[in-house]
């Protein structure tokens, strides 16, 4: 089955554009002009990817993956003029897993959706149960338990919380995990690391602020302790 994007834009131009873009390359794409009409669009017909601007009228870009957070794991693609770093930490922070800043480039775009979607379809490593203080992770099941209740992880934050425990103790700088998480080899931005481990210690630290599994190792990385 052709993998199915929806692509929300309240320019119609830039719909057409990346919608020849994306079905050249063989996608089926449904496309949405507010955020009210994608939010419908994706509970009729879900899709596989998302790709939403944040400057959308009405119901904006922000509030389009919060709402499809709670209920989805799809992978989210912010794609948005706007460059400030602030803008770009919120629209990950509200659960997109990549962002692109416009004007797209074609082959870059087309890169960002493979390497969500061999995530999203790559089965979990198979291993034992991996313990980490009262935390419980199933690589095998694609599960984290704390004291018995199940977290609710994304996948891109359950698969970087499985990178650093494939390594216990040792330090993962950012772009290694660029790369083995998102797939990355050359392009992508550290940014995406921070705020996914940001994400990440807010579900399975007791104190974030204070995080004693997910530590940062200053200048060099992250890594996994109390294993």
């Amino acid at each position: 089955m052709p993998v199915h994007i929806l692509l929300i834009d309240d320019d119609a131009n830039i719909r057409a554009s990346l919608g020849m873009v994306l079905r050249q390359e063989g996608y089926t794409v449904s496309e949405a002009g507010s955020g009210e009409e994608a939010l419908n669009s994706f509970h009729l017909h879900p899709a596989d990817v998302v790709l939403v601007d944040l400057m959308l009228p009405g119901v904006d870009g922000f509030e389009v993956t919060r709402q499809l957070r709670r209920s989805s794991d799809v992978p989210v693609i912010v794609v948005s003029a706007r460059t400030d770093t602030h803008d770009i930490v919120a629209g990950l922070e509200a659960g997109a897993d990549d962002y692109l800043t416009k004007p797209v480039m074609a082959k870059e775009l087309s890169a960002r959706i493979r390497a969500l979607m061999r995530r999203a379809m790559s089965t979990s490593r198979e291993g034992p149960v991996i313990c980490v203080g009262d935390l419980e992770i199933r690589p095998d099941a694609g599960t984290v338990h704390r004291g018995g209740v199940e977290l609710a992880l994304t996948r891109t934050e359950f698969r970087l919380l499985c990178e650093l425990a494939s390594r216990p103790g040792s330090v993962m700088d950012r772009p290694q995990l660029l790369n083995r998480v998102w797939g990355y080899d050359y392009f992508g931005d550290t940014r995406l690391v921070d705020v996914h481990i940001g994400r990440l210690r807010a579900k399975v630290e007791r104190d974030p602020s204070r995080p004693e599994v997910v530590v940062t190792v200053r200048g060099l990385g992250y890594k996994l302790q109390g294993l």
